[in-house]
């Protein structure tokens, strides 16, 4: 049996057999032995409604899982989303949604200069880098996730998207989005409690703005 097996991948095509070692390699990295599943938290939570428009101030807390911390060391991006929705209570119907921002990051490690490296970008940051409005290097992983995981005074509302007198709630939520990764982790990612890092919080918006 085991002859047989070694004429058949000796006289496989080579474009099949480099198809069966990448498949292999990424199962190795979608699904380790001993996967972990990951839990993310947002503390420090502040909406601050001003003068001219609402801030966000916030940490997101989470543990890299090994399964996508190798991924990385291995050059493969993650892209990371936080959002922000302002709602406007409404007593005989749903809340209404008046404003909505987003941030996305990109962190991906350099074999060669043993940097890390974060996008951050309003909209989907892509390898080229169209859109990125700022772009940080980092000595080790720890001072990238401290980056990534702090959100400073983010406006994500306009203060004519607030009505006067009305009672507002801002959700905020943060994920892994593994739909931006290459479509082979994609396939296997999906459904994978190990690369599921996620948070959502609320906060209510204070009627009156601080001066």
């Amino acid at each position: 049996m085991t002859a047989f097996f070694t004429r058949c991948w000796r006289n496989a095509r080579p474009d099949l057999a480099a198809a069966l070692v990448c498949a292999c390699l990424i199962a190795g990295l979608l699904h380790p032995a001993h996967a972990e599943s990951a839990s993310a938290e947002f503390t420090q939570l502040r909406v601050e409604r001003m003068v001219d428009g609402v801030f966000l101030s916030a940490v997101v807390k989470f543990d890299l899982p090994p399964s996508v911390e190798d991924a990385l060391l291995k050059g493969v991006p993650m892209f990371f989303v936080t959002e922000a929705d302002l709602f406007r209570d409404r007593w005989y119907w749903a809340d209404k949604k008046v404003a909505t921002a987003q941030r996305q990051f990109r962190l991906a490690y350099s074999p060669l200069t043993r940097r890390w490296r974060i996008a951050t970008s309003s909209g989907p940051v892509s390898a080229s880098g169209p859109g990125v409005a700022l772009s940080q290097s980092f000595d080790t992983l720890t001072e990238a996730l401290m980056s990534l995981q702090r959100l400073s005074r983010w406006k994500i509302a306009d203060a004519t998207e607030v009505e006067p007198g009305s009672r507002h709630n801002v959700e905020l939520r943060f994920r892994l989005d593994v739909t931006q990764l290459p479509r082979p982790f994609q396939i296997g990612a999906l459904g994978q409690s190990d690369w599921d890092v996620s948070a959502t919080a609320f906060q209510r918006l204070a009627v009156e703005p601080e001066k």
